[in-house]
C-alpha cells in the first residue's frame, strides 16, 4: 500500500536557491505576508522560506492531526516545519519567528537541538500568560470567529494608529478577518499548553531576541527573560512598535536581524 505523505502547510520560497536556508514563522492572526516589509534585506544572502499557520493565509486546517479543542501543541506546529524543511532537502536552517512564530522556533531551539543553525525570536516569549486565557479566546473564536477578536487586535498589533489604517496593516487585519476560526483557536490551544522557561538554558543555536518598547501582548520583560535564560543570547528593544515590530520598524528589525545573520554565518 502506498502511504501518503502529510500536507504541508502553504508556503512560498524567495532570494538565490544556492543561499543558507532561512524560516519565517508569522505570528497568531497574519499570514506569511507579516514578512514582506524584510524580503529585500533578507532575500540577499539567504533562500527564504515563508509559511501559513494552519488556517491562516492559505494552509487548511487539515495540516494539522487532530484540530478539535485542546489538542494542537507548538510541538504539532514545529513538526510542520520539519515537515517542509524536509520537503526542501534541508537539515539545519536558520530560523525567525513573530509571536507565535518564535514559539515554534523556541520549541525548535529545545527539542531539535541539530536542526537550527540560529534562532531570532520577534515580540515573542517563553510563556504567553495564564494558559486560561488562551483556552477562554479559543472558545470565543470557535463560537464567533475571529470577527470576535478583531476589534483589540490594531492596539496590540501597532503602536501607531496610522500604521493599523494604512495598506500594510489594513491587509494584516484583512488576514485574520479571514482565518479559520477553527485553525485560530487550535492555535490558541497551542499557546495555552507552551512553556518553555526551565528548558532556555539549554538552547545551543545563536539566538536573537527582539521586543517592541510598546508592545502590550508580550512586553520587554519578556524577550528579557529569553535573553537571560538563553547562554549569550543577543537583545535588542525596538522603539515606536508594538507586537508587529516588524512591520513598524523594518529598518530596525532587519539590521539586527543582519548582524544575527552575519554572526550565524561566519560561525563567529
Amino acid at each position: 500500500m502506498t502511504r501518503t505523505a502529510p500536507p504541508l502547510p502553504h508556503h512560498r520560497l524567495d532570494g538565490p536557491a544556492d543561499a543558507p536556508p532561512l524560516v519565517l514563522g508569522p505570528s497568531l492572526g497574519t499570514s506569511l505576508a507579516v514578512w514582506e516589509p524584510h524580503l529585500a534585506e533578507l532575500t540577499r544572502t539567504h533562500r527564504v522560506l515563508r509559511f501559513d499557520l494552519p488556517g491562516h493565509g492559505a494552509t487548511p486546517v487539515g495540516v494539522l492531526p487532530d484540530p478539535a479543542p485542546g489538542a494542537t501543541t507548538v510541538a504539532h506546529l514545529a513538526r510542520l516545519v520539519l515537515d517542509l524543511a524536509a520537503h526542501h532537502g534541508w537539515h539545519a536552517f536558520h530560523y525567525a519567528g513573530i509571536s507565535l512564530g518564535g514559539a515554534i522556533g523556541a520549541h525548535l531551539a529545545v527539542h531539535h537541538t541539530d536542526r537550527l543553525a540560529s534562532l531570532a525570536m520577534i515580540c515573542s516569549s517563553a510563556r504567553f500568560g495564564e494558559p486560561a486565557g488562551w483556552r477562554e479566546r479559543a472558545a470565543t473564536v470557535r463560537a464567533h470567529g475571529t470577527a470576535a477578536v478583531l476589534q483589540a487586535t490594531p492596539g496590540r498589533w501597532f503602536a501607531d494608529p496610522g500604521t493599523a489604517a494604512g495598506p500594510r496593516g489594513t491587509a494584516l487585519l484583512g488576514d485574520l478577518s479571514a482565518a479559520d476560526r477553527a485553525g485560530y483557536a487550535a492555535c490558541c490551544d497551542a499557546l495555552a499548553g507552551y512553556d518553555v522557561r526551565s528548558a532556555l538554558w539549554s538552547v545551543t543555536a545563536r539566538t536573537l531576541v527582539i521586543a517592541g518598547r510598546q508592545d502590550p501582548a508580550t512586553p520587554p520583560a519578556h524577550a528579557r527573560e529569553i535573553a537571560d535564560g538563553v547562554p549569550g543570547a543577543a537583545l535588542v528593544e525596538v522603539t515606536g512598535a508594538a507586537h508587529l515590530a516588524g512591520v513598524e520598524r523594518p529598518d530596525a528589525v532587519d539590521a539586527a536581524l543582519r548582524v544575527h545573520l552575519d554572526a550565524a554565518t561566519a560561525g563567529r
